[in-house]
């Protein structure tokens, strides 16, 4: 008999924080080398933002399907199936021939990676009590910022040696490795065989003390009647006037830098500092919200704390426009994606606190397709303007739609009346 792992809780949020990596070097490389296969292809601003929606349109489409069917088929056997298919379609990337066949390939990327998110937050739900899934969330998460940092340091050197073509094969292969160890360690907390007895004890009495107050099916709520209820569209808003913000830095950084006048190739040392202040912003977002729960606070109350600091944070990218220093920009830059990702962590975490665990992948994949038509409709619109005028008008946009999620956030997230609700939780 295997010997039990002290703490598996963490083991697995530390497997889910490596496929977020993954996860996001995959869908990097092309952003990275955006500025080189412009040029080798002459695509313009909306030919690139093309091919950014491709991507967008099958993972926002995609995280509402998988969610559900991670709630069905579990997230051992559901994220196995998600990274193997996205790495297998990372490294065919390597064979486009040109903007058609990237389309297509991106497209499929976005599928496949879809799941990833509700996966990780179901798997969240599962493993961690309720003083520790901002933590925990944000370990995961930080993922994102940790991969998009570390993609333009593998990613142009390989361009740089080898070429465009194994800068998408490479990554793709890390994939393939993780899946071996998530087979090995995934489960569930009740029936994980090395689970020691204090740690299973302790999740499933946190799961008892804070499960919805009335009876409920086993089975994943139906989305009509998810949609009925206002924490619903709170959660998705949280995520759908944020999200296109990341994506924005992540899909055009290198080619705002490049607008600004700056060598894409001497501004390495910048480029990582808005992914590393990502990701001490996920960090500083559980773990403030970890602390103040600790202290008494209610857990809506201290999400929401975070929340409005996220959104009066992300302010500071107007002021970007005013000053052509690489390092100021960077810096305004990372003040911004800081207080994004603290912002973010609690906008993924509340689908955990809000809803019964089979109705939260669900949850989590409904605010990622609300966040994905958000970034669609908000890249078509950057690539246009980028194109037409500037990116001056995209700043300020970026720094204020937030503020109107934190109010509409602050107004629906709220408990269920008194009685309770089949599918909601107290916080």
């Amino acid at each position: 008999m295997s010997r039990p792992i002290k703490s598996l809780r963490w083991w697995i949020g530390g497997m889910l924080f490596a496929s977020t990596v993954i996860n996001y070097i995959d869908r990097q490389t092309l952003s990275t080398l955006a500025p080189f296969l412009k040029q080798e292809y002459q695509w313009s601003n909306t030919d690139y933002a093309m091919l950014v929606v491709a991507f967008r349109i099958s993972y926002s489409l995609g995280q509402t399907f998988f969610g559900r069917l991670m709630d069905r088929i579990g997230t051992r056997r559901g994220l196995t199936l998600s990274v193997l298919a996205y790495s297998a379609i990372s490294m065919l990337t390597s064979f486009a021939r040109g903007w058609y066949s990237f389309a297509a390939f991106r497209f499929l990327l976005g599928a496949g990676e879809s799941a990833n998110w509700p996966a990780a937050t179901k798997a969240v739900s599962e493993w961690f009590p309720r003083r520790e899934r901002g933590l925990a969330t944000a370990l995961f998460d930080s993922g994102s910022s940790i991969g998009g940092a570390i993609a333009p340091f593998l990613i142009i050197p390989i361009y740089q040696h080898y070429g465009w073509r194994p800068a998408f094969i490479i990554p793709g292969l890390l994939g393939l490795f993780w899946v071996l160890g998530w087979r090995k360690i995934a489960g569930s907390p009740e029936t994980h065989p090395r689970i020691t007895p204090e740690e299973r004890a302790m999740i499933l009495a946190d799961k008892l003390e804070s499960a919805p107050a009335t009876t409920r099916a086993t089975e994943p709520p139906r989305w009509g009647a998810l949609l009925r209820l206002p924490q619903t569209w709170g959660v998705v808003i949280a995520r759908s006037f944020t999200d296109p913000v990341w994506f924005f830095i992540t899909d055009w950084f290198a080619i705002y830098l490049v607008s600004r006048g700056f060598a894409l190739e001497n501004t390495l040392m910048a480029f990582w500092i808005p992914f590393v202040a990502a990701d001490l912003g996920n960090f500083a977002g559980g773990g403030v919200s970890s602390w103040l729960i600790h202290r008494g606070w209610s857990v809506g109350r201290a999400r929401k704390a975070v929340i409005i600091f996220g959104g009066v944070g992300m302010t500071l990218l107007i002021p970007t426009l005013f000053t052509n220093q690489l390092f100021a920009i960077a810096g305004l830059f990372a003040v911004s994606t800081f207080a994004y990702a603290a912002y973010s962590t609690m906008a993924i975490v509340l689908a955990t606190d809000l809803y019964a665990d089979e109705a939260v992948a669900t949850v989590s994949g409904m605010s990622g397709t609300g966040a994905g038509i958000g970034t669609i409709a908000s890249t078509l619109l950057i690539g246009w303007i980028a194109d037409h005028y500037s990116f001056g008008p995209i700043m300020i946009a970026a720094s204020l739609i937030p503020l109107v999620g934190v109010f509409l956030v602050l107004r629906l997230v709220r408990n269920p009346a008194e009685g309770g609700h089949p599918l909601l939780k107290r916080i």
